[in-house]
Parts: C-alpha cells; sequence; structure tokens
C-alpha cells in the first residue's frame, strides 16, 4: 500500500468510530445538561461520583482490549475459527470481571459521596446514582465489548450507527424517567443503563449471527470468511466458553498497561474532586460540566485508536509489521492534529458549551 492509500484507509476506518466517540461523549452532555435543568444540587450529586464511575468504565474498557486485539490479530491471519475461539472466552472472563466490579461498586456507593468530600445534601442522590450506574456495569461491558469486536473485524459501520441509536434512546429514556416519572437523578441513571443494554443486545445480535467473521454460526458449516470451506474446523476446545491460560495471559498483558493508564489518568480526576469538593455544592457542578465538555477534544483520538487497534492488529496477523508501524504513525499524527483543532475551539466556544448544560445564568462578577 502507498502513504497515500494508507491514510485514506486508516481515515475512512476512524471517521464511523469517531462518531460513535461523539455519540458516547454526547450522552454524558445529555444527562449532564437534562439533570442540570433539575438545580445545581442534582448536577453536583452527579459530578460527585462520576469521575468514579469513569474509572470503572476505564476498566471495562481496558480489558474488553485485551481480548479484542487477539481477535483482530487473528482474523489478520485468517484464522477465522482462533478469532471465534478467543471470542467466546473473552464474553465468559469479562462478564465475570465486570459483575465483580459492579458488585464492588454497589458496595460502596452508600459511603463513596462521604469519601469524596461531598456535603450531606447531596449524599442520597450521589448513592442511588452511582449504585444504579454499577447494577448496569455488565451490560456497559457487554455493549463495549460487542462493538470493539465488530470493529476488530474491520465493521466500523454497525458500531457507529447502534451508538447513535444509544444516543437517541438515551434522550427518550432521560426525558421519560427524568421528568415524567420524576425520577431525577435515579432517572438519568436508569436511562443510560437502558440504553446500553438495549444497544448491547442488537450489536450482539449482529456479532453471533451476522458477521462474515465472527458469527458462531460459521463454526458449525466449518467454512471460513470467504465461504470457502476451512482447512481446519473447529475443534471442541475452540468452542469452548472457559477461558484458557494463554489467552488469559495474552489478554492482561495487552490489558494490564491501559489498567495503569486508567488508575494514574481517571484516578487524577478523582483527586481533582476531592479537591473541589469541600468548595461547596456550585463548584462540583462546574467541575464536573467542564470536564465532561473538554471530552469532547479526546473524541478523535479514541476514534483513531479504535480505528489503529484494528489496522495494526490485523497487519501484525498477517506479519505485516513495517505496515502495522506506518498505520500507528498516521494515525498518532491525525488524532493528535485533530484533537489539537479540537481544543482550540472549546477554548474560543467555552461559554455557549457551558451555558447549554445549566439553566443558571453566569454571576454579573
Amino acid at each position: 500500500m502507498t502513504g497515500q492509500e494508507q491514510l485514506r484507509l486508516s481515515f475512512l476506518l476512524c471517521l464511523p468510530a469517531i462518531l460513535a466517540q461523539f455519540s458516547t461523549i454526547l450522552m454524558e452532555y445529555i444527562d449532564a445538561g437534562m439533570v442540570g435543568r433539575l438545580g445545581a444540587e442534582q448536577a453536583a450529586a452527579i459530578g460527585l461520583v462520576s469521575t468514579t464511575s469513569w474509572i470503572f468504565g476505564g476498566f471495562c474498557t481496558a480489558s474488553s482490549s485485551g481480548f479484542t486485539v487477539q481477535i483482530a490479530q487473528r482474523i489478520g491471519a485468517k484464522d477465522f475459527v482462533g478469532a471465534r475461539s478467543v471470542l467466546r472466552k473473552a464474553f465468559t472472563a469479562l462478564l465475570v470481571f465486570s459483575s465483580c466490579l459492579a458488585l464492588l461498586g454497589v458496595a460502596i456507593s452508600g459511603s463513596l459521596p462521604r469519601w469524596l468530600g461531598g456535603g450531606e445534601e447531596l449524599w442520597s442522590d450521589a448513592s442511588a446514582y452511582f449504585a444504579i450506574h454499577m447494577a448496569f456495569l455488565p451490560m456497559m461491558q457487554l455493549c463495549y465489548t460487542t462493538g470493539m469486536m465488530l470493529e476488530a473485524a474491520g465493521n466500523m459501520k454497525v458500531p457507529s450507527l447502534c451508538n447513535v441509536l444509544m444516543c437517541l434512546m438515551d434522550v427518550g429514556f432521560n426525558y421519560l424517567f427524568i421528568y415524567g416519572l420524576d425520577m431525577g437523578v435515579k432517572g438519568a441513571a436508569i436511562g443510560t443503563g437502558l440504553s446500553h443494554l438495549l444497544t448491547a443486545l442488537v450489536m450482539l445480535w449482529f456479532l453471533l449471527e451476522r458477521s462474515p467473521e465472527l458469527s458462531l454460526r460459521l463454526d458449525h458449516s466449518h467454512r471460513n470468511a470467504d465461504g470457502v470451506v476451512c482447512e481446519s474446523p473447529a475443534t471442541p476446545r475452540d468452542r469452548s466458553f472457559i477461558p484458557d491460560e494463554d489467552t488469559l495471559q495474552t489478554a492482561f498483558g495487552i490489558c494490564g498497561p491501559m489498567w495503569l493508564q486508567n488508575i494514574v489518568m481517571r484516578g487524577a480526576y478523582i483527586i481533582s474532586t476531592l479537591i473541589v469538593a469541600p468548595l461547596g455544592t456550585i463548584a462540583i457542578a462546574a467541575n464536573a460540566f467542564a470536564i465532561i465538555a473538554e471530552s469532547f477534544c479526546y473524541m478523535p483520538g479514541y476514534g483513531m485508536e479504535e480505528a489503529v487497534t484494528t489496522l495494526v492488529g490485523q497487519s501484525v496477523g498477517a506479519r505485516r509489521k513495517e505496515l502495522a508501524r506506518r498505520f500507528a504513525h498516521i494515525s498518532t499524527a491525525a488524532g493528535a492534529l485533530m484533537m489539537t483543532g479540537l481544543a482550540v475551539l472549546m477554548y474560543i466556544f467555552a461559554p455557549q458549551m457551558m451555558q447549554l448544560l445549566t439553566a443558571s445564568k453566569p454571576s454579573p462578577n
């Protein structure tokens, strides 16, 4: 491939992924905006625990990467049976992992707002929001994983469309639960959780039934993605959902550094919340709104990350390491340029972005 062809392919894959990231971030923006209309205390209650929610979510996405990279490499090597074998084991391992995280989150939900230094008036709403959010964590893990697996096979369109659908469902569910059923902060958590659940089910159906590389039906017909009979049909071990030691060790080798990165980066947000919380309700809400708003500049970076996982993973699987290296360089440079441009726009339009998140008017001072 020429350099121009590599650049074009990178952008063709990253644009749908960026759209998906935009939809995900827009969901947070919508949640904050709709709850912000209820008042500063409700907004602050979500803002107080949102950074902790992000670190739990970061562990889920990092864990998914540990398996999806393996799937991309096997697809690049045309080992579709092996890719589906990793898929099966991934679902079992990630379901157990996310369920343990969910139980931990629910267990600490009652004490978390107090640990973070929030005022007593925020404890009830913040605890309820975090507990409901954590209860839906396995469904969020399933949503992340199915989308990333489809992307690892080169299918960016279905996850992107599903994420747009999820965003629209979030608006509808939020309106129903927050305002229609008058559930306030709890309604925002339920609306987001149901949106993830329904989106995950749609992508899971497509992944297991319709994906030309990863559909589990292919193992029974012994045919690969091109419709040709496989040279080595799936064995009982390939069809097992019990994770084996090699798959788990490889997954940990990939996601371990990502867990550390998640702790450092999102841990810094938690520390900032601890610093801001004693300043009061308005400060907590303002800090939360600012963090959500700045997430828009991360959008191209995460989109490029998903695209480059597919391109580099499949290139490595095909034993074309120089091509993988070039894709990595192109994606890194393009992501940095796009994020810089968005950061400039956010600096210019910061007041307008914040006004969309709250009904409160700026102080004349």
